[in-house]
């Protein structure tokens, strides 16, 4: 069995090898750290984590960096409008200067990795530099650059140029001609599509051979992989918007810098969650944040699970139908596991399964599938399912063996029921009173009566579910 994953450098879903045996060198690119991710930026980081999840799951050792970026991203990913650092410290209130841009991006920064813990990402090892303290790697790597005979000087910075990488626009197969219009018009580049290296600013910034100022955004990643990860790497993320600008330029400088081709040997990019079809963004108005799900008393965990729903690279519509969907499901799937007892042993065929699925560019609807299969397979010892729900959880990340969806048993003999199973401990009598009622409309075979019944209590809050030991009652 091989992991075969889609190379947005190739255009084909690959065999993954890394560059050396039995390690992986993996940069994310992360968040521009003026405000709080919305959910759309963190599935990124869901998706990052299942896929260094699995490659460890398979036996691979995993260095991984995710940037923060705290100065220099304007609000166009190209070279035109406003430093969003800068934009963020207006919104506060704050003076631009590069102390309040430390302390404003180290409070977005904090938030960021909170989210990280409430959506169960293993972050253990990983290294989160800012790019702010790798100015002076940035500076070198533009001297570098220079005395190759690839920058040029216009009277707002330094610029790659372009014309002197003939293979710019490889990543996503862009020629000249698409991608004309994704630069504003600047007279003095020599092409449209160069890029600055070095932003002049009298006003905020850092000491260069080129006056003050600071670099561009898209040098900050090269510099920063090649300080920590080396000139050349196996895997680089990103969202498919960073395809034709950011990226793109990222490959263009780091290959003329070092001579090694390729800068990443791999190039995967996570398709957009859309709201109504648009992809969720400030600039549209239809943000939601992950505290936003929490508020509505639903889980980060089920929002984990409505990503693994579908394969990163396909664009996926978020609704809170769809969400509240999800967290049944996620909270039916805690509940089928805490009632497995026993100690067992992994199923090597449900295995092979569950990794054949990842193996296929990371499909993790699939994957789920067998989960539900697993759970509904009578021929598997319930020590077995269990043994094997946790090993997959190893990369799943839905936290199973942590249960807050644990049944409490109700004893409720008074009331003629046998016994009513509750996820949310004890039950309001009025509650237990309708279960009732409901149990001995279900004896008489009067359905209708039954499903009346149900829906009374839903509108208390609670759901009914009807299994052989007994209904089963959690929050609506």
């Amino acid at each position: 069995m091989t992991i075969k994953l889609h190379n947005t450098l190739s255009g084909k879903v690959e065999e993954f090898s890394p560059i050396e045996p039995g390690k992986v060198r993996m940069y994310n690119c992360g968040p521009t750290v003026y405000g709080t991710q919305h959910i759309g930026n963190l599935s990124m980081f869901v998706f990052t984590d299942v896929l260094r999840r699995f490659l460890e799951y398979r036996g691979l050792e995993v260095k991984q960096v995710i940037n923060f970026t705290d100065f220099g991203h304007l609000t166009s990913d190209a070279d035109e409008g406003e430093d969003k650092m800068s934009k963020g410290l207006k919104a506060e209130g704050l003076e631009p200067t590069l102390d309040n841009m430390h302390r404003l991006g180290r409070k977005y920064a904090g938030i960021f990795l909170e989210d990280l813990e409430k959506l169960n990402i293993n972050v253990f090892g990983t290294t989160f530099p800012y790019a702010s303290e790798y100015v002076d790697a940035q500076i070198e790597l533009i001297k570098l650059l220079a005395q190759k005979g690839f920058t040029y000087t216009t009277s707002d910075g330094i610029y790659f140029d372009t014309s002197k990488f003939p293979e710019y626009g490889k990543l996503g197969g862009l020629s000249e001609s698409g991608t004309e219009a994704r630069v504003a018009e600047n007279t003095e580049k020599k092409n449209h599509r160069d890029f600055a290296l070095w932003k002049l600013n009298p006003e905020i910034g850092w000491p260069s051979p080129w006056g003050q100022g600071f670099p561009g955004w898209h040098i900050e990643c090269s510099a920063m992989i090649m300080k920590i990860l080396g000139p050349q790497i196996d895997i680089h993320t990103g969202g498919i918007e960073h395809i034709p600008v950011h990226h793109n330029n990222e490959i263009a400088q780091s290959e003329a810098a070092t001579g090694k081709v390729p800068f990443s040997k791999f190039w995967l990019h996570r398709a957009h969650i859309q709201i109504s079809g648009e992809k969720i963004a400030k600039s549209v108005g239809n943000t939601v944040f992950l505290s936003d799900i929490i508020a509505k008393d639903i889980s980060p965990l089920a929002y984990r699970y409505f990503l693994l729903l579908s394969q990163y690279r396909t664009s996926t519509n978020f609704t809170w139908e769809a969400l509240e969907a999800a967290g049944n499901a996620y909270r039916k799937l805690k509940e089928s596991l805490a009632l497995l007892d026993g100690a067992g042993q992994v199923s090597e065929n449900y295995k092979n399964e569950f990794t054949e699925a990842l193996e296929n560019d990371l499909n993790t609807p699939e994957a789920l599938a067998v989960v539900w299969k697993l759970i509904k397979d009578a021929a598997v010892t319930p020590g077995d399912k269990r043994s094997t729900l946790l090993d997959f959880d190893k990369v799943l990340g839905l936290n199973l063996e942590k249960n807050e969806f644990a049944m409490t048993r109700i004893e409720t003999n008074t009331l003629n029921l046998p016994v009513v199973f509750s996820s949310v401990g004890n039950l309001p009598d009025e509650v237990l009173k309708k279960i009732a009622q409901r149990e001995w409309a279900r004896k008489q075979g009067d359905f209708d009566e039954a499903d009346r019944l149900r829906r009374e209590v839903k509108t208390l809050g609670f759901v009914i579910e009807d299994s052989s030991e007994g209904p089963r009652v959690s929050r609506a």
